[in-house]
């Protein structure tokens, strides 16, 4: 997909109306906030909206707007950091005139009428840099707050430059974004900071995490567990990644269960996981899935699979 085409569509229409996904996270805020300032600070005539779901520990990062249906008459939708439709935040999507999916997960749901998918991308706010670069000839302009919005998602998105997906482009973009004024201290403190309770579920984890002789690791945080620490469903994305530096563990799962229905939080430093995810009605990175499932027991047949996965890896 040609960034040139996108360009040429934000250009055409006076009304742009951004989506992402449920359950966001910095890269989905930021990649549809820093696009919003990036089109608002370069045409400041035109009409653009972010929409979605709130999410309280991500509101320092921007404020969703509210607008009517008819908002969306003659308007351009753009979908962030999304791969199935599914999983749009604001289901209004489709009310548009012209559709475009920009995102950096697997191609598995191609909607849209323009499609941009970079798997290569460490986050989807890499990519919104790369359109503004792309468009600095045809009047796109930048400002601090889109760098702060954009740079605050791709530090998410690659675990503070962590992760394998940060390549040489991420560290040229990201220099080049700290290069703005914005107050680099509070957005770390804003993304990592840590409540008392959540914390303390954490010790929960480490203290009681199953670890396999192929390298899988797994942990089943109940609702009643999660009432006893005082932590929602919603809190757990935060606690994710606390196994990822123990050695020994190839791969890892985190059950958690919410009100009729089980979330499947997985994780991998080698073995392929979001085929797994797709069998359980979800998908995303090879690396970093998410499924669901509405039993303890299919949870079993979950962990099966991902024990397989981690014993072929070591094959």
């Amino acid at each position: 997909m040609s960034k040139q085409a996108i360009i040429q569509a934000i250009k055409t229409y006076e009304t742009i109306i951004i989506h992402r996904h449920v359950r966001p996270d910095p890269d989905a805020y930021g990649s549809q906030a820093g696009l919003k300032e990036m089109i608002a600070a370069s045409f400041p005539d035109k009409n653009v909206y972010i929409v979605g779901e709130s999410e309280p520990s991500l509101d320092f990062l921007a404020d969703m707007d509210d607008i009517d249906d008819d908002t969306y008459n003659n308007a351009l939708v753009i979908v962030c950091d999304t791969a199935n439709a599914t999983r749009i935040s604001d289901q209004r999507f489709d009310y548009g005139s012209q559709l475009i999916k920009i995102d950096h997960h697997p191609n598995v749901d191609a909607f849209g009428d323009l499609l941009w998918v970079d798997t290569s991308a460490s986050s989807t706010s890499e990519m919104i840099y790369d359109l503004y670069v792309a468009g600095k000839g045809e009047g796109f302009t930048f400002n601090d707050e889109a760098a702060r919005l954009l740079y605050a998602g791709i530090v998410g998105d690659t675990g503070r430059f962590l992760f394998p997906s940060t390549t040489k482009k991420t560290f040229q973009h990201s220099s080049e974004l700290v290069a703005y004024n914005f107050d680099r201290t509070s957005l770390y403190d804003g993304i990592y900071q840590t409540k008392d309770n959540i914390a303390r579920l954490q010790g929960y984890i480490l203290q009681h995490f199953e670890l396999a002789e192929s390298g899988l690791s797994s942990v089943r945080l109940s609702k009643a567990l999660l009432d006893e620490y005082g932590v929602s469903s919603k809190e757990t994305g935060q606690l994710v990644g606390v196994l990822g530096n123990i050695e020994g563990i190839k791969a890892w799962v985190l059950f958690i269960e919410e009100n009729e229905l089980i979330r499947v939080r997985l994780r991998s430093k080698g073995p392929v996981i979001n085929e797994i995810a797709a069998k359980y009605n979800g998908g995303g990175h090879p690396m970093a899935s998410g499924a669901t499932v509405s039993t303890w027991q299919e949870t079993e047949n979950v962990v099966k699979d991902l024990d397989e996965a981690c014993r072929q890896y070591n094959a």
